[in-house]
């Protein structure tokens, strides 16, 4: 694993936008209500990661493939050395590359990174370096189509069509700090506005909570990311105050963004 964190640490420093996301930490991260609003893949190359209330063990070595469904608990456990992650998120036109798919209802699914996942990744990591976006999408679809040849038949019920409540946090999260009125959304999903908190409360949400999830799970990927200072994370998530962003936080995830912070192991090139 070390050649992989080698690797996609050298990439990290040269460049602004990939196809994924490292977390690392030198102390352990215990998160509470993480929402995970793509399938989100998450190889841990060091360190240990547990899962949900049941302390799921995902040891370094080894990926954990998370649906779009849940908010989940987690842990982030550096052991005797650092905690380090690589993650991929996953749209829901990757998954149209396989064949026969079947619903399921486990919210997850674990493996080990066998030698030929890790040269994949190995792969996709360099790749990432000069590949423009637009073509991101097909080693995506080529790490999913792999999963499915290993045996993980679990990947192709994975992705949960997008739901009413799902579409309203992608478009709150690709504007997160442009603070969207319930006015606004309606009208980009071309609905009345009563309509959209009716629909989203046969859900089981509203428009507040989405709110809340999409600009506080952006800043967390933020302070997980980046060294940005907190103030500045806050304002980019649409808080007007870093003490009303630091409240929200803390309600939310259970530690404060300072909390956080403190955890994280500096890494060059951030």
């Amino acid at each position: 694993m070390h050649k992989l964190i080698e690797t996609a640490r050298n990439i990290l420093q040269e460049n602004d936008s990939l196809p994924f996301s490292i977390y690392c930490s030198s102390a352990e991260q215990r998160l509470f209500n993480v929402p995970v609003l793509k399938p989100l893949l998450i190889f841990i190359l060091s360190g240990r990661k547990e899962l949900g209330v049941d302390a799921i063990n995902c040891p370094a070595g080894s990926f954990v493939f998370l649906s779009n469904t849940p908010n989940i608990a987690m842990r982030n456990i550096p052991n005797d050395e650092e905690y380090f992650a690589l993650l991929i998120e996953f749209d829901y036109a990757d998954f149209d590359c396989l064949k026969d798919r079947k619903a399921s209802t486990e919210t997850f699914f674990r493996g080990e990174i066998e030698s030929r996942l890790e040269l994949t990744l190995q792969q996709f990591i360099e790749w990432s370096a000069t590949a423009p976006a637009e073509l991101w999408y097909l080693r995506r679809q080529e790490i999913l189509q792999l999963l499915l040849s290993l045996g993980f038949e679990q990947v192709g019920g994975i992705m949960e069509p997008p739901t009413l409540s799902h579409k309203v946090h992608t478009i709150i999260s690709d504007n997160v700090a442009a603070n969207l009125e319930a006015s606004d959304l309606a009208s980009m999903l071309a609905m009345s506005e009563s309509t959209l908190r009716r629909k989203l409360s046969a859900e089981g949400n509203s428009l507040q909570g989405i709110k809340d999830r999409a600009r506080l799970g952006y800043g967390l990927h933020l302070l997980q990311t980046s060294l940005e200072p907190i103030g500045l994370i806050a304002e980019q998530c649409g808080y007007s105050s870093q003490s009303r962003f630091t409240d929200k936080f803390k309600q939310l995830f259970n530690l404060t963004p300072t909390e956080l912070r403190k955890t994280r192991l500096r890494v060059s090139g951030e």
